[in-house]
């Protein structure tokens, strides 16, 4: 992966994670900072599931990678959610 590719890769992971959080029903207590953190890893995430499966680099939008990383991102929201909320008093 190049330089820019990587940084390409961290600013979609950042909108990849509002994606997510704006996908799970319900208030998210959970810092904004943790809500982008999870949204790049869930970027990643997703780009390696997509590559596994062959539909990472497709003409035009890759609809089925994007899908992929905003339900990740969903999920780690929904999680992270549930364990943050618990944390506190």
């Amino acid at each position: 992966m190049e330089i820019t590719g990587f940084f390409t890769a961290l600013i979609i992971g950042l909108v990849i994670g509002a994606l997510g959080r704006l996908v799970v029903p319900g208030k998210q207590n959970i810092p904004i900072w943790l809500t982008l953190l999870i949204g790049v890893v869930a970027a990643f995430v997703g780009t390696l599931v997509a590559g596994a499966f062959g539909v990472d680099d497709t003409p035009g939008i890759d609809w089925i990678e994007l899908l992929l990383q905003v339900g990740f991102a969903a999920i780690g929201v929904a999680v992270f959610a549930g364990l943050y909320g618990r944390r506190r008093i």
